[in-house]
């Protein structure tokens, strides 16, 4: 087995009282799998992870001096942004891609990438989380950037940026409202996907610890080059700073889930 890190935090001050997260940053794998029986053009589509969100991540979190966790590991061996026993957590065809090595997959092998890859970033999560909880005595603010294709089954997606939730409206709210101030930008509320789904990032860190929290979603080929991701950092820093300066957003309040 090699030497590989499931997740990478980014140092950042947590009196910020924000933590970002980025569940599909990367789209590496361990020497062992090799490339999962897949052609190495696999591993630069949306299904090997979110273009555009490790870059992104990283310059909001150094901008705003905000902690971050990043997962390392593709989408492909296993999804940290599902719950342990989600049926998509380890995929065997993805956006037409069959992929060779997660089928047939038996209960050692998922257990291993459970143990090795899943776990331990999310607990390199809740103990970044927690650091912030212990420095200020209040409750960090959660949110998850993610990324989504322009087009989905030859259907143009017309947004440019949404915002996921499931029953906390605190910070989607102030969230939504700011990204709609910009006329130039369409903007979705629960769009391309319902933010309602037991055992994902959100609703382990977030809902059910009563923190308020939102995940953003940003069209890919918006941030697919510097530019782009440059252009969303000077968006999204006074957007989140602005969330963040909201005293009842750092309670502890419990809204339940439409999964539940």
């Amino acid at each position: 087995m090699t030497d590989f890190q499931p997740f990478e935090i980014i140092p950042g001050d947590p009196r910020q009282t924000m933590v970002l997260l980025a569940d599909h940053a990367m789209n590496r794998l361990p020497a062992e799998y090799g490339d999962l029986g897949l052609p190495a053009s696999a591993f630069d589509r949306h299904i090997a992870y979110d273009i555009g969100v490790e870059q992104l991540t990283r310059r909001l979190a150094h901008r705003l001096g905000m902690p971050a966790v990043l997962s390392c590991f593709s989408r492909l061996l296993i999804d940290p942004n599902r719950g342990e026993d989600d049926p998509t957590l380890i995929m065997k065809l993805s956006d037409g891609a069959v992929i060779p090595a997660n089928h047939p997959l038996g209960d050692a092998e998922r257990q291993h990438r459970l143990d090795a890859f899943h776990r331990p970033y999310h607990a390199a999560v809740a103990a970044t989380i927690e650091d912030s909880t212990r420095t200020t005595g209040r409750a960090p603010v959660v949110i998850s950037i993610h990324s989504f294709t322009p087009i989905w089954k030859g259907a143009a997606r017309p947004w440019h940026a949404a915002v996921l939730w499931d029953k906390d409206p605190r910070a989607v709210a102030p969230f939504l409202d700011a990204l709609r101030a910009d006329p130039a930008l369409v903007v979705g509320d629960n769009e391309p996907y319902e933010g309602a789904l037991e055992g994902d990032t959100i609703y382990r860190h977030g809902t059910s610890a009563g923190r308020a929290h939102a995940l953003l979603e940003i069209r890919q080929d918006l941030i697919g080059d510097d530019a782009g991701i440059e252009a969303w950092v000077d968006r999204l820093a006074p957007i989140l700073e602005g969330i963040n300066a909201l005293a009842d957003l750092h309670e502890v309040r419990h809204y339940g889930s439409l999964v539940d």
